[in-house]
């Protein structure tokens, strides 16, 4: 089956950077589109060329109302939409208004992106749990800056485990501060997207924003505060429960891991596994899973965190049927053996030479 959609303008961003966009759109509605004068042709299954005529329809549609697409953000609704049948890239745009935090002014550029500053905006309690790349810790601390600058808080509490990546450091040089540094520096990076840098070193100065790793927040109480624990795969469940009875009066307090990326010693249960079931279910508390399709880095990161979920799985399945071959080995009588003599087999009676 062949359609044609009539595209008037913004065919470059359309197409994006080496073709990157439309060919996303082929190869994740299994279609061919071809550009003629003034219009673009998709053929392909029926239902697929309908699915790609909806998604060029709104893009025409878009930006003849004077929608203009930000570098980048059109390939990351085309890996929403061509995986979720029931996604229009109309409703993509239009649900994720955009919001001013400090300097910068984002647009959520998923569905569950859309659910997570939706639900840190309802509750004071959220968990956003999903892979690298999906934008939980940015996100957050943007609604962290939004709080401050609106004086809806009166400070920033931004921690993290200490916890090394597979590695060991060693002894750390400098002041205390010099040495948990490396730790919380990500949090920084995002703070630094959204506030001038002389006005961050100057709420440092004050204390009205305060980026320490977990263990300082032991025998604290965190009221009219904004608080992000970052990498929470890596608490333990004792860490876990000690950093979420900090919270105070007139606080929010937003939760973040990736439960696949756990650094703790083995035999250690992550403290963040623990509580996704201890937890669910709490009125106040809100649960946020972000997915592989909601990775808005590289598009190589989406298909990394898709090879590791199917090795994994392959791993797993491997294991489990190794776990079943020898339990059915066990469980079988063993062969009695023929007796031996001097070397010599000696074969039962009735049994022909």
């Amino acid at each position: 089956m062949k359609s044609s959609v009539q595209i008037s303008r913004g065919i470059e961003s359309l197409f994006g950077t080496r073709d990157e966009n439309i060919r996303l759109m082929e190869s994740g509605l299994n279609v061919r589109t071809r550009l003629l004068n003034d219009s673009l042709e998709v053929e392909g299954d029926a239902a697929a060329v309908a699915r790609a005529t909806g998604i060029l329809n709104d893009y025409a549609a878009l930006t003849s109302e004077g929608f203009v697409f930000a570098n980048g953000d059109l390939n990351n609704y085309l890996r929403v939409v061509t995986a979720d049948p029931d996604t229009s890239l109309r409703r993509l745009v239009e649900s994720g208004r955009q919001r001013s935090f400090g300097k910068k002014v984002i647009t959520p550029k998923t569905m569950t992106q859309r659910r997570y500053v939706e639900a840190i905006e309802r509750n004071d309690m959220v968990f956003g749990i999903g892979p690298a790349g999906t934008g939980k810790t940015y996100l957050a601390v943007a609604m962290a800056v939004a709080a401050l600058l609106s004086k809806r808080v009166s400070r920033l509490i931004l921690t993290r485990p200490a916890v090394e990546a597979g590695e060991r450091l060693g002894f750390l040089p400098g002041t205390l501060q010099e040495k948990i540094d490396p730790y919380v520096r990500p949090l920084y990076d995002a703070l630094y997207e959204m506030i001038e840098a002389e006005k961050i070193e100057k709420l440092l100065e004050r204390n009205t924003i305060e980026v320490a790793p977990l263990a300082f927040m032991r025998g604290r109480t965190l009221n009219d505060s904004f608080i992000i624990m970052d990498e929470a795969q890596n608490t333990t469940p004792e860490q876990m429960k000690m950093m979420l009875t900090r919270q105070g009066f007139n606080s929010k307090m937003v939760v973040t891991g990736d439960i696949t990326q756990i650094d703790l010693p083995n035999g250690q249960r992550s403290g963040l596994v623990e509580v996704m079931d201890v937890l669910r279910g709490v009125e106040g508390i809100s649960f946020v899973a972000f997915e592989d399709r909601d990775v808005v880095r590289h598009a190589l990161v989406q298909k990394i965190v898709r090879a590791y979920e199917r090795y994994n799985e392959a791993i797993g399945a491997n294991r489990q049927l190794s776990l079943k071959l020898k339990g059915s080995v066990k469980n079988q009588p063993e062969a009695e053996s023929a007796p031996v003599k001097n070397g010599t087999v000696i074969l039962p009676a009735d049994t022909d030479a």
